[in-house]
């Protein structure tokens, strides 16, 4: 199989339909990392009404951090966390691992945002990736963590040209290609404040964390509604197995709708796609390199993100998002066998050298997608419950900033991260159907668009662009 790079990248690259079609032969239809896990313990329900100093609702990265820095922060007061499902089953057990510093989903996000507040922004981010590895250290936390850093890799020679006009130490192809082989690279650069981990394995030893610090969990147990007493009284919190009376409340429900009517316009669940090889052997690894271990992402619109594990495997993300109409979340929208195939073919371009090998499990994710493509924070009950949701697809590092945030906020305090125009400033929220799903599907045709025309954003993205809802990987 060889790639052209004309045109772009993928698209205009011949299809070998018996190497994909082995390649996906006997793939497993489930997560690999929470495959990985094996037995986990199944924490209980709740099963009578119970009063907390503080309630989270929401067993992912947010939540978990959220529980975590509570205990540390206020050592003995009580703290009860309650999730619907199981401890990480959502995007917090499915990503991809990259743990990056950026809590804006990028410099160029950033700073195109809070241009007077970037460098704060970024201080601050690489400030919370060190505490992640400081915790990781700390409590001996069993979740594959490395901090090998992200290499950003231009496919098209636009690409190239925007990486020389941003001012970015560029990696020639030469150079790329000797940290990892592919005939598809031109350019590229390397982030070193990004950590890969085992992303179900990182929530299952926040839970761990959580619980030896004092919290209490329960597991299956959904928040269905939430209502307070007054200014100053408890808020309540309604689940399926009893009330949950509590002086303060975190929601930390990421992509699944907030108990708060307000806020629920604000995001949208886009559906992202990811393959597992089988581990490589020794003489596939040398094929490739990889020496470093680094995560990657090319720079389209649709960008690919992939990186290698602990036991040698590849997992490959990314290109298709796929909104649904109406904001629904549903376990039908993981079964996509073109988008599964199609993630195939761009694997075996980006990597003739390992035909052959085959994908072991598929399996797809919702992220909480929202208009400036990292998290937002909101607050309500005079300052009774704080809200968290929107990181876009980059949490796994934010998410714990975002729980300072909301701790911050709930204790009253005034910190340079609540005085962060990222803090107190919220973003435009999403239009109701059907204007929601006829926008979102022209965004994703534009940016398709772009990729195959040299990155010229047409009047839409620019117009995108100019409102602050523009979208560029």
């Amino acid at each position: 199989m060889t790639a052209t790079i004309s045109g772009t990248v993928f698209s205009r690259t011949p299809t070998d339909r018996a190497a994909v079609d082995h390649a996906l032969v006997g793939v497993r239809d489930a997560c690999f990392w929470i495959d990985d896990l094996g037995e986990v313990p199944v924490r209980p329900p709740l099963r009578r009404a119970i009063e907390t100093d503080l309630l989270v609702v929401g067993g992912g990265y947010t939540g978990l951090w959220t529980a975590v820095r509570a205990q540390q922060r206020e050592p003995g007061r009580r703290v009860v966390l309650i999730e619907a499902e199981r401890i990480g089953w959502a995007a917090s057990g499915r990503n991809g691992g990259f743990c990056a510093a950026s809590i804006t989903h990028g410099e160029e996000n950033g700073r195109s945002r809070w241009p007077g507040q970037y460098d704060e922004l970024e201080r601050l981010g690489i400030a919370n990736l060190d505490a992640i590895e400081a915790s990781v250290e700390q409590y001996a936390m069993d979740c594959d963590y490395e901090r090998t850093g992200e290499l950003d890799v231009a496919i098209e020679p636009h690409q190239v040209a925007d990486l020389r006009a941003s001012g970015a130490d560029v990696l020639e192809a030469d150079e790329v290609r000797a940290l990892l082989d592919s005939p598809t690279y031109l350019a590229g650069v390397l982030d070193p404040d990004v950590a890969m981990v085992h992303p179900a394995k990182l929530a299952r030893e926040l839970a761990r964390v959580a619980a030896e610090l004092g919290v209490e969990i329960f597991e299956g147990t959904r928040a269905t509604g939430i209502s307070g007493a007054g200014k100053r009284g408890p808020v309540t919190v309604t689940t399926t197995a009893g009330t949950i009376s509590a002086r303060r409340v975190a929601l930390a429900t990421n992509v699944f709708p907030s108990l708060l009517a307000r806020y629920r316009m604000h995001t949208v669940p886009v559906y992202d796609y990811a393959l597992m090889t089988e581990p490589l052997n020794a003489d596939q690894l040398a094929s490739i390199g990889w020496e470093g271990r680094q995560g990657v992402g090319d720079l389209a619109n649709q960008f690919h993100y992939y990186r290698i594990s602990r036991d040698n495997r590849i997992l490959w993300g990314g290109y298709d998002a796929i909104y649904h109409y109406g904001r629904k979340v549903s376990p039908a929208y993981e079964h996509r066998p073109t988008t599964y195939r199609r993630l195939a073919e761009h694997f075996l371009t980006t990597f003739p050298q390992l035909e052959g090998l085959r994908f072991s499990h598929q399996w797809a994710g919702a992220i909480d997608t929202s208009t400036r493509f990292c998290a937002f924070h909101g607050r309500a009950m005079n300052g009774r419950v704080a809200h968290t949701a929107g990181f876009t697809g980059l949490g796994v590092g934010a998410s714990r900033f975002a729980a300072e945030v909301m701790l911050d906020r709930l204790a009253g305090l005034d910190t340079e991260r609540t005085r962060l125009d990222m803090v107190r400033r919220m973003p435009v929220p999403f239009p109701p159907e059907p204007i929601a799903s006829i926008g979102i599907q022209a965004t994703r045709r534009a940016l398709d668009r772009a990729d195959h025309r040299g990155g010229r954003r047409n009047a839409w993205l620019r117009t995108l662009d100019k409102l602050g809802l523009g979208f560029d990987s």
